[in-house]
């Protein structure tokens, strides 16, 4: 996707979150390439000031461990993020060679944890912080397989409670029109609030190639 000075190499859609419906057939995330190869998009940003008020949610009645990836190897990380955003056509990090990916994510202020489920990995939450008294919500997201069990819900909590133990001035995540329709309804019900909108047009990753077509664009219901 398309690159601002502002977020280099980050991509716009990152964190795909889903909470609901149940496991069941892929069915079309985006329209199928345009003939131009290019993808317009609408990018939400939304943040939270405090410490939000609500129920968290059950973690899911599985064999479930949350742990902290150290100096995560990056073949391990390009797995994870390759498996969880290729529906939502993340692509920058699979572009990025070995030593620039390392340099991103085994920075001093990023944190990646990882949920497995009967000891398999099932998605992860990537927090930065980066700008002084902020904290981003990089990505977020589960594999295919455990999409509407569950474990979105409690990992997303998880992941917000985790980050303000770290008592930042705010928290703060962006979304695009390529997660699942409920994404921003998902974060604003955890506690986020919308703050800033914008469009922009990229060179569509799969006719680029960094991204596989047809198969990129499918999501598990």
């Amino acid at each position: 996707m398309g690159r601002t000075q502002r977020h280099a190499h980050r991509d716009r859609c990152r964190a795909s979150a889903r909470l609901s419906g149940g496991a069941g057939a892929s069915v079309p995330l985006v329209p199928p390439p345009r003939p131009d190869g290019k993808l317009g998009m609408i990018i939400t940003y939304l943040e939270m000031r405090e410490v939000p008020k609500r129920v968290p949610h059950p973690a899911p009645k599985r064999k479930l461990a949350l742990l902290r990836a150290e100096a995560i190897p990056l073949h391990f990380y390009r797995y994870l993020y390759n498996t969880v955003g290729e529906p939502w056509l993340w692509y920058e990090r699979r572009v990025m060679d070995d030593a620039s990916l390392s340099a991103a994510i085994h920075d001093k202020g990023v944190d990646i944890y990882v949920l497995y489920v009967g000891g398999a990995p099932a998605g992860y939450a990537e927090l930065a912080r980066r700008a002084r008294g902020e904290t981003e919500l990089a990505y977020f997201g589960l594999m295919p397989e455990f999409i509407g069990q569950g474990f979105g819900g409690y990992l997303l909590d998880w992941t917000i409670d985790t980050a303000w133990r770290a008592n930042p001035r705010r928290l703060w995540v962006h979304s695009c029109n390529l997660d699942h329709p409920r994404a921003l309804q998902t974060y604003q019900k955890a506690g986020f609030v919308p703050y800033r909108q914008e469009h922009q047009t990229i060179d569509d990753p799969r006719t680029t190639g960094a991204i596989p077509w047809p198969k990129a664009g499918q999501r598990r219901r």
